[in-house]
């Protein structure tokens, strides 16, 4: 089984009402539909861009708070492009209500146009003290008719754990949005993604925001470059990088993710980490 994957560095930048966001999404998505892509991924965060568009009595940019305001037209306009262009779109994050704060909330459409969602389940000290943010309680992995993935949101790439269980319970793909401000950062959710591909012989799809957004809070400064890390062993690349963008630029990537040469090297690879973990010294996620 193989699946075709396009991963955008979502260029941000102000802009002016709830059409221009649409807009540009779409110019993405159709861009990865001249590759034929399965699979679209947007970043962390890259809805933070409608509070560009600003207060039409201040002038002055929307907060954080206010953009779950847009969550019902950000659901009809993804469940339409999912409809209309036949397609998984793992939509990046979008800020959610929670109660009586907000989540950190990725999302998968599926090509009929229904959604799931995956709450970010570590939350930054920044998202935390900047925002308030709250962490999420529940985590799932996802059947689709190419097979099963996770959606694991940057912070969340960074413990192993979570990625252990999210293979035990079937996936192959780890999709993870990410938005990283610097570039240690960045470096942080990449490397932790290659060794979570090692330790579980998964693919891992990452990609983040690019460009910036002057006027709105924590969001002014962007290092992103998109990716799709593979296990290092004889039928991958050396490196583990089947594909990967040029940071900081607008653009998508598109790679072909072949599972079959997954199940190939947890039998009989160079090393088979997911065989060989020691479940008698450590605890075994497959059990929960």
């Amino acid at each position: 089984m193989k699946m075709r994957v396009s991963a955008v560095q979502y260029h941000l930048h102000t802009i002016n009402s709830f059409d221009d966001f649409a807009a540009q999404c779409e110019h993405y998505i159709k861009t990865a539909m001249e590759f034929e892509a399965e699979f679209i991924l947007f970043p962390e965060f890259f809805t933070t861009q409608l509070l560009s568009i600003g207060d039409e009595q201040t002038g002055e940019a929307l907060k954080i708070t206010d953009l779950p305001s847009f969550t019902l037209q950000f659901e009809r306009i993804f469940s339409e492009f999912a409809r209309k262009y036949n397609v998984h779109i793992i939509a990046g994050t979008h800020v959610t209500a929670s109660g009586d704060g907000i989540q950190n909330t990725a999302y998968l459409f599926y090509p009929e146009g229904s959604f799931q969602m995956q709450p970010k389940l570590h939350i930054t000290p920044a998202e935390v003290e900047g925002w308030n943010m709250q962490q999420g309680e529940s985590f799932r992995v996802f059947e689709t008719e190419k097979g099963t993935i996770a959606i694991l949101t940057c912070y969340d790439i960074e413990f192993p754990e979570i990625v252990r269980m999210a293979k035990a319970r079937g996936a192959d793909v780890i999709f993870c949005p990410s938005c990283t401000d610097d570039r240690h950062g960045f470096h942080r959710v990449r490397y932790t993604s290659h060794a979570r591909a090692v330790e579980n012989q998964v693919y891992v799809v990452g990609t983040g925001t690019v460009g910036s957004l002057p006027t709105v809070d924590l969001m002014r400064a962007n290092v992103g470059q998109a990716s799709i890390i593979t296990p290092n062993d004889i039928p991958f690349p050396p490196g583990g990088i089947l594909s990967e963008g040029i940071m900081n630029d607008d653009m998508i990537i598109t790679a072909d993710l072949d599972l079959s040469l997954l199940y190939e090297v947890r039998q009989k690879g160079s090393v088979t980490t997911w065989r060989d973990r020691r479940t008698d010294l450590y605890p075994d996620w497959e059990t929960e």
